[in-house]
């Protein structure tokens, strides 16, 4: 098992120093799923939720909480986003699927912003559209894969 890289010999937290990394491109892609009753998929597509265009707000939500969160985790360095971007499937009849892809040029990597803007959209969809089904559910976030730096590509394997 390799070491913790954000604890000091005395076991506490501390940022990792990446001053002495190369810069590489880097891309992280992260899933998000909102359960919801189909009624309230429904009102969504027709773009008929009171507060306004739920998607639309969800990714420019996304968009902007990747952009800040070293603002909300603690040691997450900050970091020049080349891209973001979200995007949404709403093929089921009962959720709405959530793609968050992060990329940037540099020493560390990009997975926690693409799961804070999968994470960040599935919150604003959910606070879109409680008024008519607080009984949503989301679920299912996750790093789907990450290419670059020193630790290579990643990609999760379906169980």
């Amino acid at each position: 098992m390799t070491e913790l890289s954000h604890v000091n010999p005395e076991g506490e937290a501390r940022m990792v120093d990446v001053s002495q990394k190369a810069d590489t491109e880097r891309e992280a892609v992260a899933k998000g799923r909102v359960l919801m009753k189909p009624d309230t998929l429904k009102l969504v597509k027709a773009n008929e939720i009171k507060k306004g265009d739920v998607l639309a707000v969800a990714r420019l939500a996304g968009i902007t909480a990747a952009k800040r969160t070293p603002d909300l985790i603690p040691l997450c360095h900050t970091i020049l986003l080349d891209d973001v971007s979200v995007d949404f499937d709403l093929s089921g009849n009962d959720c709405i699927e959530i793609t968050a892809r992060a990329k940037s040029t540099g020493k560390t990597g990009v997975e926690m912003e693409a799961l804070v803007a999968a994470s960040v959209a599935a919150l604003t969809i959910y606070d879109m559209c409680k008024a008519v089904d607080k009984g949503m559910t989301l679920s299912e976030i996750y790093l789907e894969s990450k290419t670059g730096g020193k630790s290579g590509s990643y990609r999760r394997k379906e169980e």
